[in-house]
């Protein structure tokens, strides 16, 4: 907890030294997000970092906010359109005061105990993970609008973990049986080592750059334009939909190509 927790403040100072280089019309700028600007993308990370916080300090009332949002059909892009009112420096703001709530809230949280989410439970260790993923997927957003390369590290570890857990979800909320046929991943990580995960003996393998499989299991980028290796048709039928957030199915983005 305390490495995953290390590696969430490393990832949120990423993100933050990008934000505070962005002059006040960057904010404006459109990301690969369709109808987000970068503002969007800041909010939604403020916005959900608030409500984890809900959900490890009271879920009940988390229960009731996330009843609530499914009663009146409010969206994630709703909750966008509700912020477009706030200024950079308060989105800004928002975002590093919620951050900062939500890595104190969740310190002392036994590894093991389980938290609500939307559309799952998780352990808090995973609750860790995802925010880490979601920081770094709408950083990946906010640095393409902003035509800024990052080099990747090898924190990604923690956002291939949760993309390869997420393997019977990705089928599961799009309605679609759960493949019962075991899949593996082999991928090199951003510093030379070798990440994997699954049986040794798997017959479906994902194989290739661990940030190419981050960005496709985030949705970031269209499986075709990556350099990764796929082996077997569970394999390729899980690449084609994988999805490591909860809540609906992504649209994911096209194929450059096409």
């Amino acid at each position: 907890m305390a490495e995953l927790l290390d590696d969430l403040r490393a990832e949120t100072a990423s993100l933050e030294t990008l934000l505070d280089r962005l002059r006040p019309p960057d904010w404006e700028l459109p990301t690969p997000a369709a109808g987000w600007a970068v503002r969007d993308q800041v909010s939604h990370l403020a916005w959900f970092d608030d409500a984890a916080s809900t959900a490890a300090t009271d879920p009940a009332a988390f229960q009731a906010m996330l009843a609530d949002m499914l009663d009146t059909g409010t969206s994630v892009d709703d909750l966008a359109v509700r912020a477009r009112g706030m200024s950079p420096a308060e989105l800004r703001a928002w975002f590093g005061t919620a951050r900062a709530r939500l890595i104190g809230t969740l310190t002392p949280i036994e590894p093991r105990r389980r938290l609500p989410w939307y559309g799952i439970e998780m352990s808090a260790a995973s609750f860790v993970t995802a925010r880490l993923m979601e920081t770094w997927a709408h950083g990946q957003d906010v640095a393409d609008a902003a035509g800024v390369t990052r080099e990747p590290t090898d924190r990604l570890r923690h956002v291939a973990r949760i993309g390869f857990m997420a393997l019977p979800y990705s089928f599961a909320v799009r309605g679609l049986p759960v493949p019962d046929r075991p899949v593996r991943a082999e991928l090199t990580m951003p510093g030379g080592g070798e990440w994997t995960a699954g049986p040794q003996d798997a017959a479906d393998v994902v194989s290739g750059p661990m940030l190419d499989f981050c960005l496709a299991v985030t949705q970031r980028i269209h499986v075709a334009d990556t350099a990764l290796r796929i082996t077997g048709e569970t394999a390729r039928a899980w690449m084609r939909i994988a999805q490591a957030f909860a809540g609906p199915p992504g649209e994911g983005r096209g194929p450059r190509s096409g």
